[in-house]
C-alpha cells in the first residue's frame, strides 16, 4: 500500500472489558427477571464496552452516505441508468430521499460525500465534493480502480469517520448511493468468500429473473478476469490481498465504507451496519483489520439474497428483518430507535435496591 494508506492495517482499539463487566453488574440489578429484555440487554452491554461507559448512549448519530458510479453498468446490470446516482444525491440533499427523512426523524447528522458520478454534479452546500474520478471502471473488463484510486477512496472513508468523531458522534452509520454497486459488492464478496456468482448476485434495483442471470454471468466473467490477473501478476508484498480484491472488483463507495469502518474501530466509534453493500464493505474492513468486527452492530437482514452469506461470514445477527433492500443506510437508521431504547432501559430503569423491591429469591423445590 502507499505510505498514505498504511493506516488500514493498524490494529483496532480493544473493547473496554472492565466497563462491560460493570454494565453487566448493573444489568443484573435492574427490576426485571434476568434476560427478560432479550437482545436489548445484549446491545446495551456491547455498547457499554464499546463506549467505555456503564450507561451508553446513541443520541448523537452520524450518517454518512458515499455516492459513486460504477462502470460495470455498461454491461446492462441495472434497471436504472447511471444518471440516477447524481439525481438521487440531489434528492438526498433536498431532503426527499428515504435516508433524508429518517435522519430528520432521528435528529441525526447526515453527510453526503460525492466520490465520483458519471453525470457531473453541480456544487451544493449539502454535498461534500471528494471526486476521485467520474465513477469506477468496468470491472467486467478490467480493474474497477487503480491502486491509487482505491487508496483515495479508503482515505475518504477514514476522513468521514474522523469528522464524525470530531463532531461528537456516538454511533456511525455508513450509507451508499451508486447505480451498479450491488454488482460490484457481489463480485467483492464472491472473491473474498470464494463463492460462485450465483450464490451472491441478486436483483439489486429490481431486475427480473433474466436480468439476475445476466448479472450473474457478468460477475462470473469479472471473477475469472480477476483470477487470471492475480495469477499473472506477482502479489504486492506491501498490499494486503483484500485491498487488491477491492481495487479489482469494488467501487469507490464500497472502499470508502470499508475505510470508514476501519477508522471507527481504531478510534472507538461504534458502527451500525446497513444491508448487503454495507456488510460487504464491513467484510473488507475485517479482512484488513480483524479487530474491526468488535465495533460492529448489525441492523437488519436485507432482502438481497447474498446478505445472509456475508452476515454468516461476519458472525452477525441482525436486529430487524423487514425485507428492506433500499440501501442509503436506511435499514441501519430504522434500527436506531431500538438501540436508543436499549440504552434508556439499561440506564434509566431502577435497580432492586433503588425501587425497594426484593431481588430474585433462590429457586427451591416445592414442599
Amino acid at each position: 500500500m502507499t505510505a498514505s494508506t498504511h493506516w488500514v492495517c493498524t490494529p483496532a482499539a480493544e473493547l473496554d472489558a472492565a466497563m462491560g463487566r460493570a454494565a453487566a453488574a448493573r444489568q443484573a440489578q435492574l427490576t426485571k427477571p434476568p434476560g427478560a429484555l432479550g437482545r436489548l440487554e445484549e446491545v446495551a452491554l456491547r455498547l457499554a464496552a464499546m463506549q467505555g461507559r456503564e450507561r451508553p448512549s446513541v443520541e448523537r448519530v452520524r450518517i454518512c452516505v458515499f455516492a459513486a458510479d460504477n462502470g460495470v453498468v455498461e454491461e446492462g446490470v441495472s434497471a436504472f441508468p447511471p444518471s440516477v446516482t447524481m439525481q438521487m444525491v440531489m434528492n438526498m440533499a433536498a431532503g426527499g430521499a428515504a435516508i433524508s427523512v429518517l435522519a430528520l426523524a432521528l435528529e441525526a447528522d447526515i453527510e453526503l460525500v460525492n466520490l465520483g458520478t458519471a453525470t457531473p454534479m453541480s456544487p451544493h452546500p449539502a454535498v461534500r465534493d471528494a471526486t476521485i474520478a467520474p465513477g469506477s471502471a468496468n470491472l467486467a473488463r478490467g480493474p474497477a480502480m487503480t491502486d491509487a484510486q482505491c487508496d483515495q477512496a479508503l482515505a475518504q472513508g477514514r476522513a468521514a469517520a474522523l469528522r464524525a468523531i470530531d463532531a461528537g458522534a456516538e454511533l456511525f452509520i455508513g450509507g451508499e448511493m451508486g447505480i451498479g454497486n450491488t454488482t460490484a459488492s457481489a463480485a467483492v464478496a464472491c472473491a473474498l468468500l470464494e463463492q460462485p456468482a450465483a450464490a451472491l448476485v441478486g436483483p439489486g434495483t429490481g431486475l427480473d429473473s433474466a436480468g439476475v442471470k445476466h448479472k450473474q454471468r457478468v460477475v462470473a466473467r469479472a471473477l475469472e478476469r480477476h483470477r487470471r490477473a492475480a495469477q499473472a501478476t506477482p502479489p504486492d508484498a506491501g498490499r494486503p490481498a483484500p485491498a487488491a480484491v477491492l481495487a479489482s472488483l469494488g467501487g469507490f463507495d464500497v472502499a470508502a465504507l470499508a475505510g470508514a469502518y476501519v477508522a471507527c474501530a481504531q478510534r472507538r466509534l461504534p458502527v451500525l451496519l446497513d444491508g448487503f453493500i454495507s456488510s460487504v464493505a464491513a467484510l473488507v474492513a475485517v479482512r484488513l483489520c480483524p479487530g474491526a468486527a468488535d465495533w460492529m452492530l448489525f441492523s437488519h437482514a436485507s432482502a438481497e439474497p447474498g446478505h445472509a452469506l456475508v452476515l454468516q461470514a461476519l458472525g452477525g445477527v441482525p436486529l430487524l428483518d423487514l425485507e428492506m433492500r433500499l440501501g442509503e443506510g436506511s435499514g441501519a437508521a430504522t434500527a436506531v430507535p431500538l438501540l436508543r431504547l436499549a440504552c434508556r432501559l439499561h440506564g434509566d430503569m431502577a435497580t432492586f435496591a433503588e425501587a425497594g423491591v426484593k431481588g430474585q429469591a433462590p429457586l427451591s423445590a416445592p414442599q
